[in-house]
C-alpha cells in the first residue's frame, strides 16, 4: 500500500480537531465541507495494480467512496458509481475517473430497493461487459443519545442501507462473477468498539463483519474462486460525519493518533484487496483506525 505519495509528516499536512461546526443535511456534500477532505486527488499514483478491471462502487460519490474511486481509476480500473442523490459530488467523481484515463459510470438510486441493486448490476454488465471488483461502501448513520431517540422507521433504515443492501447486491453479482474477483465490503471500528451514540449503525458493522467472513467461506468453498474481504475504517472525516454527527468539533481526537483520518489514507486498502496482490487473502479485515485496535 505504498502509493499514497505523502512525504510529508501526517500532522502537518491533516487537519487536527477542534473542527468548526457545520450543519449539512444527510448524507452530506463535499462542497460543504469544512476543511475539505483529502481523496488523494494530488497525491495518489497508480501502478497498473488493476489495470483492464471494472469495479462497483456504492456510495462511490463522496468520501470514502471518491477515494476509492480515484484510486482504482488510477490503477488502470473503469468504475460504476452508485449514488442516493448527490449528483454534483457525483459528477465531480466521474470526472476524476475520466481524468485517469478510464470510463465513469454514474448511477443515482436507494440501494434500499432490491430492484434498483439489479440496475446497478446491470448497469455494470451493459456499460462494461461486466465486472471484476464490487466495493459494498454506501452507508446511513444517525447519532442518537438514547433507544428513546431512535425511531422503528430509523433502525430498519440503517439496517435496509448498510446490510440488506449488501446481500441484494452480492446475490446479483455472484453469478456474474469470474474466477479472481474481489467483493470488498466496508464495516467500521464501531464493529468492535461500539459508539453509545450510534447504536444502529454500528450493529449493521458487526453484521456486516460476521457477513464477510461466513459469505468468503461459503464462495470459497463453492470453488468460484472469488475473494471476500473487508475494510475496517476509523474515524475518517467526510460529508456523513458532519451531517449525522451534531458534536462532531472534536472527531477523531480519541484515536491514537489524535486526529481523524482522510479518505485517501484509506483507499488504498482497497486497492491491495482488489488486486492481485491479496490473491491469498479471503475473510479477512483490514483495520485503517488511526492506532485503534480492532480484535
Amino acid at each position: 500500500m505504498e502509493n499514497y505519495q505523502n512525504s510529508e509528516d501526517p500532522k502537518e499536512k491533516f487537519p487536527e480537531p477542534p473542527f468548526p461546526k457545520q450543519d449539512q443535511d444527510p448524507p452530506g456534500t463535499e462542497a460543504e465541507l469544512t476543511p475539505k477532505a483529502d481523496h488523494g486527488e494530488d497525491s495518489y499514483v497508480g501502478s497498473g495494480k488493476l489495470t483492464g478491471k471494472r469495479a462497483i462502487i456504492t456510495g462511490g460519490d463522496s468520501g470514502i467512496g471518491r477515494a476509492v474511486a480515484i484510486a482504482f481509476a488510477r490503477e488502470g480500473a473503469d468504475v460504476l458509481i452508485s449514488y442516493l442523490n448527490e449528483t454534483e459530488d457525483a459528477e465531480v467523481t466521474a470526472r476524476l475517473v475520466e481524468e485517469a484515463g478510464r470510463k465513469a459510470i454514474v448511477l443515482a438510486g436507494d440501494v434500499r430497493s432490491e430492484a434498483h441493486c439489479q440496475k446497478i448490476i446491470e448497469t455494470a454488465l451493459n456499460g462494461f461487459g461486466g465486472f471484476d471488483i464490487l466495493v459494498n461502501n454506501a452507508a446511513f448513520q444517525m447519532a442518537r443519545e438514547g433507544l428513546e431517540d431512535l425511531s422503528t422507521e430509523e433502525w430498519h433504515k440503517t439496517f435496509d442501507t448498510n446490510i440488506t443492501a449488501m446481500f441484494y447486491l452480492c446475490k446479483a453479482a455472484e453469478p456474474h462473477l469470474k474466477p479472481g474477483s474481489s467483493i470488498i465490503n466496508t464495516t467500521s471500528i464501531n464493529a468492535y468498539k461500539p459508539s453509545e451514540q450510534l447504536l444502529a449503525y454500528a450493529a449493521t458493522k458487526g453484521a456486516i463483519q460476521n457477513f464477510t467472513a461466513n459469505l468468503s467461506q461459503i464462495l470459497l468453498k463453492s470453488g468460484k474462486g472469488i475473494r471476500v474481504n473487508a475494510v475496517a475504517p476509523g474515524p475518517i472525516w467526510t460529508p456523513l460525519i458532519p451531517s449525522t454527527m451534531p458534536e462532531h468539533e472534536e472527531f477523531g481526537k480519541q484515536t491514537p493518533m489524535g486526529r481523524a483520518g482522510q479518505p485517501a489514507e484509506v483507499a488504498p486498502a482497497y486497492v491491495f484487496l482488489a488486486s492481485n496482490d491479496a490473491s491469498y487473502v479471503s475473510g479477512a479485515t483490514l483495520p485503517v483506525t488511526g492506532g485503534m485496535i480492532s480484535i
